[in-house]
């Protein structure tokens, strides 16, 4: 392919070439040769992971794709020695409160006719992704992030930052403020 010069910025013309034919076709959206058939979006209830579950529905319409929505419920038990807690009752509550705001989630989605399941994991939220995503093939993760920095990326880390490095499939992150190229 050939620009060529316009007196417009940021307006050239391209002139394609007969051998330039099988990329543009290639590029297409009908010749796509990307495939998606799951996709999966970990929810933790923010406003930032309900953006990222906007991501999710347009490319699960675009490709026919179903949706898999995760919550991964985290126990710290780490001050277990020093108070007397029933463990096994607050996991038990907060599995059953994910499901419930989940499963309304997924009637929103399911509304498109977009194919939605309801998964809830125990441990670590990035390390649990990762896992899900390889054991479901997973086509593609689209998450969110807070977009910490400073101090709070420091302590509170990014699971963001380590599902990208350790999923098994591509991984896009929506971050609260940015560039919006989806149109509700």
């Amino acid at each position: 392919m050939k620009d060529k010069p316009s007196k417009k910025i940021g307006k050239a013309p391209r002139e394609a070439a007969r051998k330039d034919t099988p990329m543009l076709a290639a590029s297409s959206a009908v010749g796509s040769p990307i495939t998606l058939k799951s996709i999966l979006v970990p929810v933790d209830f923010s406003e930032c992971s309900e953006k990222a579950l906007l991501y999710a529905r347009g490319f699960a319409k675009q490709f026919g794709a179903r949706i898999v929505l995760l919550h991964v419920v985290e126990l710290s038990y780490s001050y277990a020695d020093m108070a007397i807690f029933d463990y096994s009752s607050l996991e038990k509550d907060l599995r059953q409160g994910a499901e419930t705001r989940l499963r309304s989630l997924a009637k929103g989605v399911e509304k498109d006719g977009t194919p939605t399941t309801v998964e809830i994991r125990l441990g670590r939220p990035a390390r649990a992704v990762a896992e899900i995503a390889k054991e479901l093939a997973t086509d593609l993760i689209v998450i969110s992030t807070h977009g910490y920095t400073g101090l709070k990326h420091a302590l509170l880390g990014s699971n963001a930052e380590t599902i990208v490095r350790h999923a098994p499939c591509p991984v896009l992150v929506v971050r609260p403020q940015e560039h919006e190229f989806l149109k509700e």
